[in-house]
């Protein structure tokens, strides 16, 4: 799907030009794309302009909510299909995104990005054939890419997590130029679509699954077992599980994957917010 290049509104984005423009002001100067650049829009006193096209002054618009054009009006960028997933907007410019109110990525202490930066690192990607099992907004094959990967493959299940990448500015699209092909998203359910993978193809993993709850195929031993089969000896494998409280819930969910991935064939320990393993 193309990527959408239209203005993205918060509320604050939107009080900013009403302001600007009740001050008498032409102009107004600010990010528009979710801090990834810095623009003009032009502030006339029924509409204004930016990028050379004309819109309406926004109706007040609600908090943790990121808002775009849909050709008629500014629509929440969200969609309900059994589950509402939404991008959310965070202080550090690069969304998060949720599944019936459930946060999906961290953003309390550092930008997702980043977060997704120090993870990758863990595999050190440079150079290497990487596979991403649940792809998401993006942001691990960015900084994949960023690090000098020579080959990602995402696979992403969700239509609407799909849709919501081509409107999330921080979302690397597979098609840009100056990725030079490097990235390949695929539509498909990994837990199936990894038997379709060759014998230790891949160099290194990287695995983000839902929480155990929504997705438990994706903590299985069966799971697991095609991860080891799929990746090369020596290859490193970052597991995020979070931290869920053991307290309530039971369950050491990290210590768990840790037993399932030695008994796959990894060497395995606790890292970051989940667990880093190599193939033996």
């Amino acid at each position: 799907m193309p990527h959408y290049s239209g203005p993205l509104l918060t509320r604050l984005l939107a009080e900013a030009l009403l302001a600007a423009r009740d001050t008498g002001a032409g102009a107004w100067t600010g990010s528009l794309d979710l801090g990834r650049s810095n623009g003009d829009a032009v502030l006339a006193t029924d509409a204004w302009q930016w990028r050379d096209q004309r819109y309406p002054y926004p109706d007040k618009l609600k908090d943790r909510t990121i808002y775009y054009w849909d050709g008629d009006d500014f629509a929440p960028v969200s969609r309900y299909s059994g589950s509402l997933i939404k991008l959310v907007p965070s202080e550090w410019r690069a969304p998060t995104f949720e599944i019936d109110g459930i946060k999906m990525l961290p953003t309390s202490k550092e930008s997702p990005v980043e977060d997704a930066r120090r993870k990758v690192a863990l595999v050190e990607p440079q150079g290497k054939v990487v596979l991403d099992t649940c792809g998401g907004l993006g942001y691990f094959a960015a900084c994949c890419i960023d690090a000098g990967v020579a080959r990602i493959h995402s696979f992403e299940k969700n239509a609407d997590v799909l849709w919501l990448r081509t409107l999330n500015p921080w979302s690397p699209d597979p098609d840009a130029p100056a990725f030079g092909g490097r990235l390949q998203l695929t539509h498909a359910d990994v837990s199936q679509a990894i038997t379709q993978i060759g014998d230790a193809a891949v160099d290194a993993l990287l695995h983000d699954p839902p929480r155990f709850g929504i997705a438990g195929e994706l903590y299985s031993q069966v799971f697991y077992d095609q991860l080891a089969r799929v990746l090369r000896r020596g290859g490193r494998l970052f597991h995020y599980t979070g931290s869920p409280n053991k307290l309530t819930s039971g369950r050491d969910v990290p210590r768990e994957v840790a037993k399932r991935l030695e008994k796959a064939g990894f060497k395995a320990q606790l890292a970051l917010d989940g667990v880093l393993a190599t193939r033996r």
